[in-house]
């Protein structure tokens, strides 16, 4: 690892964690999990395409009284794929590794789809969750072009790149970010990556984003707490979480996290660390 890689981040990586699964619907849904067995539970869900991975660096920050648990949801890193996929299975998904690591109502943080995922959950199973957090999660009408080509049900496949480093060189964000910390993205394109037939592709299933997308018409009051978070430079803009708030229906707070972009785990991740320690700690009690 470099020697640009600073302290914190290094320690991050270097804590061991718990690996689980279960099953959901017929698919293998695995997780790791940091932290004491019998602490409140907090759920970070990754978004469209990525992996748990994404929090490896956030998760044992977090884990101080409470058992941080990553998920794979189906589709995505190691867990099974599935010929369909939906953000309620995604939201079921999510209950059931709670579940299995303990009986007390969870908190919920997702990144972008991963924050359709935790609303949809808070819709779903409002009273069996302490809190939700949509990270960066642009609720917004699909374009008419982008409904056609969902309505055709069909993705191409992923590329097959010749070796490793090929296709670790083609890793990309979307949208791009020159503030996205060259470190952190380096550790999650490893772990975005798998062995196939002539060589190496990505881990996601592609049919994924036909159903990465979440309207403001599918949203609707929950009865758990609520935040949203947002980066200065995402995709979550003022009028995105204005819309959110007016359709759960109540005052929700927005945290807006400076000089950050989409992925605000990649270019300001010390900053969201402190914001999710400061939402575990009010929700630490149902």
């Amino acid at each position: 690892m470099s020697q640009e890689v600073p302290a914190w981040f290094a320690d991050a990586l270097g804590q061991s964690y718990d690996s689980g699964d279960v099953e959901v619907d017929g698919a293998r849904i695995v997780y790791r999990a940091w932290g004491k067995s019998g602490d409140p539970v907090a759920v970070l869900v990754h978004g469209g395409a990525a992996h748990a991975g994404w929090w490896d660096h956030v998760a044992p920050h977090l884990a101080a009284g409470h058992r941080v648990i990553a998920i794979d949801l189906s589709g995505h890193g190691d867990s099974g794929h599935r010929q369909a996929y939906s953000l309620e299975t995604w939201a079921d998904e999510v209950m059931a590794v709670a579940a299995a690591e303990s009986d007390l109502p969870p908190v919920l943080l997702g990144h972008s789809m991963g924050g359709f995922v935790v609303l949809t959950a808070a819709q779903r199973h409002g009273d069996a969750i302490r809190g939700a957090a949509a990270i960066d999660s642009p609720v917004r009408e699909m374009s008419p072009e982008a409904r056609a080509w969902v309505a055709k049900e069909h993705v191409p496949g992923n590329w097959v790149y010749p070796d490793r480093d090929t296709i670790l060189g083609r890793f990309r964000t979307l949208p791009a970010d020159d503030a996205s910390l060259p470190y952190v993205r380096r550790h999650l394109a490893e772990g975005s990556i798998r062995e196939a037939d002539g060589g190496w592709t990505w881990k996601f299933d592609p049919r994924i984003f036909l159903r990465a997308q979440m309207e403001p018409e599918d949203l609707a009051a929950a009865t758990c707490e609520i935040a949203l978070i947002r980066g200065e430079r995402g995709m979550a803009t003022t009028d995105i979480t204005d819309v959110v708030a007016q359709r759960l229906g109540r005052n929700v707070p927005v945290t807006v996290i400076r000089d950050a972009g989409h992925h605000i785990m990649l270019d300001q991740p010390i900053a969201l660390i402190a914001v999710l320690q400061t939402l575990l700690g009010q929700w630490r009690n149902p």
